[in-house]
């Protein structure tokens, strides 16, 4: 770990189960004077809320310490997603992973996701329980724009794009909920540590 200006420090970790659990045990702990956990795919950013407080230090030995027990605490938020599974690459994730287009439904819209980070742009969230048999790496050629709402896959993670941008993931289908909205407190729709369902619609 290695400090990151005057009011943060950054905990690197070996994988993105150990962020997680980090995450958790940090949340829970309302550390007084930590402002904002920032997890990341191998990091957490822990953010002060005033210069070389106590905060850091606390949040330090906390990381530092054995981990502690995942059990009984309250299930996350779950945010239900209705999806309409009309991407653009469904039928060749189909063709490249060897099942069918049912299939690739059924098996994106079975598990119960967890966002393990944001980052891309504002409400992007990372989530993570894909199933395996549906990870594939980037397409070869991105695309110039994807638009928002559509749903895509790469390697490990799903996700949703909160709004037009260019993009390597392949389209699985659209979503039409508002992602990312200033109007609303938090303004990202999923944050880090909620879980997240994907409901098929025709």
């Amino acid at each position: 770990m290695r400090p990151a200006g005057d009011r943060a420090v950054l905990i690197e970790l070996d994988d993105l189960d150990s962020v997680r659990r980090l995450h958790e045990e940090l949340s829970r702990a309302h550390i007084t004077g930590v402002a904002d956990i920032v997890p990341g795919a191998r990091t957490l950013l822990v953010i002060a809320d005033r210069p070389h407080g106590t905060a850091l230090a606390a949040a330090v030995r906390l990381a530092r310490g054995p981990a502690a027990p995942s059990g009984g605490t309250a299930p996350p938020a779950t945010v239900r997603l209705p999806i309409r599974y009309d991407g653009a690459d469904l039928a060749d994730v189909a063709r490249r992973c060897g099942i069918t287009v049912a299939e690739v439904i059924e098996r994106h819209s079975r598990p119960r996701y967890t966002a393990a980070f944001l980052g891309l742009s504002p409400g992007f969230a990372y989530l993570v329980g894909l199933d395996p048999v549906l990870r594939l790496p980037r397409r070869d050629t991105p695309r110039t724009s994807v638009p928002a709402g559509a749903v895509a896959m790469a390697s490990e993670f799903t996700g949703v794009y909160p709004r037009s941008s260019p993009g390597g993931w392949h389209l699985l289908g659209t979503v039409e909920e508002r992602l990312w909205d200033l109007d609303r407190d938090p303004p990202a729709l999923i944050t880090a540590g909620v879980a997240v369902r994907f409901e098929p619609i025709a």
